[in-house]
């Protein structure tokens, strides 16, 4: 009888040496893709919360900037990488949810492709100008844009960048071309040199150059003020229902094991609930905010239909 339990007990702890037990993740670096330039929103974000998060891990978290068609070539990526816990991606809401309706035939499906790990934050854009645009407010510049119409020109860098543009276009009656980009840094940039007429920039930059002088806002998408854009005013004010926010969330492939989830949402949980990181996000135009992977599936799902409902209501062709 001890002979056959010391064998039982023997081949349980041979079988357990050839599974990796869970509680070993992380054992190597990290990477984190992000599907935006450095500098955009989502890349500060990114490095700030995946900064903390390594802490909690014992394991590097490598930012890994993947820019371009909107998010689809990061997602590429993503989606060829086993679903091991060592490929994630930090995204806003554009390749998570904005995609479906912008693209005809995309190339992955984020309702399948996808594992929810843990819902970030938010933030909102501003419609920003060079300082010395002839416009101070909403009514100045729509007032401004309509008495030339077709000769001015706008960049956008995300969904909601492209969206927050249509809409106005629409919703305002303006004659305006549209200009695409990699990331929102890049139409600033073309703003700045003044390739661009404005375009509208997440509160993260758009806050930095309000402060340095060298762009100036002209109001915020969001429907009402902001804490993060004291003083700012609503476009909702002169242009009634114009209301576009933007998130951002972290995501696995298909099939992630769900003690890696759980490892990894717990992460990002305590470090959202640590006050320096939250002064820090919200100090660069991010208000954090976490949801876990069972909230954001739901979220994810309900906002895939909104983000349809915007693209629509903007009038918007899908590539």
């Amino acid at each position: 009888m001890l002979r056959t339990m010391f064998a039982a007990a023997l081949a349980a702890t041979l079988l357990g040496l050839g599974q990796p037990a869970a509680a070993a993740y992380p054992e190597r670096p990290i990477r984190i893709l992000v599907p935006f330039p450095a500098g955009s929103a989502t890349d500060q974000l990114a490095r700030q919360v995946s900064n903390e998060m390594q802490k909690h891990l014992g394991q590097p978290m490598v930012v890994e900037n993947r820019p371009g068609a909107q998010g689809i070539i990061a997602v590429g990526t993503l989606t060829d990488s086993p679903p091991d816990g060592y490929t994630l991606m930090i995204s806003a809401n554009t390749a998570i949810a904005a995609n479906v309706s912008l693209f005809k035939k995309l190339p992955y499906d984020p309702r399948k492709d996808f594992t929810p790990v843990a819902g970030l934050g938010s933030n909102l854009l501003v419609l920003m100008v060079r300082k010395d645009f002839p416009a101070q407010n909403t009514r100045e510049f729509i007032d401004y844009v309509k008495q030339r119409p077709g000769k001015l020109s706008a960049g956008y860098g995300s969904s909601s960048s492209q969206v927050s543009l249509a809409m106005l276009k629409s919703m305002a009656g303006l004659d305006v071309l549209a200009v695409p980009y990699k990331g929102i840094p890049d139409a600033v940039t073309d703003v700045l040199g003044g390739t661009l007429d404005f375009t509208f920039v997440d509160a993260a930059n758009s806050i930095a150059q309000a402060k340095g002088g060298k762009l100036k806002p002209i109001a915020i998408t969001a429907r009402q003020e902001s804490p993060l854009t004291p003083g700012w005013a609503p476009l909702a004010k002169d242009v009634p229902g114009f209301d576009i926010t933007a998130w951002f969330a972290l995501v696995g492939p298909s099939g992630l094991p769900p003690e890696v989830v759980k490892k990894l949402a717990g992460a990002a949980q305590d470090v959202l609930q640590e006050p320096q990181l939250s002064k820090r996000l919200l100090d660069t135009g991010i208000a954090a905010g976490y949801q876990d992977p069972a909230e954001l599936t739901r979220f994810i799902d309900s906002e895939i239909d909104k983000w349809a409902a915007l693209v629509k209501q903007a009038g918007i062709e899908p590539q």
